[in-house]
């Protein structure tokens, strides 16, 4: 089994691959494909998935700290 990913997207979802399993604060699975995206900015009318409502709207680029 491949390690799933999960990616900050700069501006806009955390966007993951992999064979994942989303559950609901009551423990319901969420039906998803195999690569999905989940809102960050809190804009998306279909949460937690992202529905694009970030564009222009919302800023945040992560990066790892890399410390020496």
């Amino acid at each position: 089994m491949s390690k799933v990913q999960i990616k900050v997207n700069d501006n806009g979802s955390l966007r993951i691959t992999g064979d994942v399993e989303l559950l609901d604060g009551e423990g319901n699975v969420y039906s998803t494909k195999p690569s999905f995206s989940l809102c960050r900015c809190g804009l998306s009318n279909n949460k937690p998935f992202c529905d694009g409502s970030h564009k222009g709207k919302f800023e945040s680029q992560v990066r790892v700290n890399k410390e020496e």
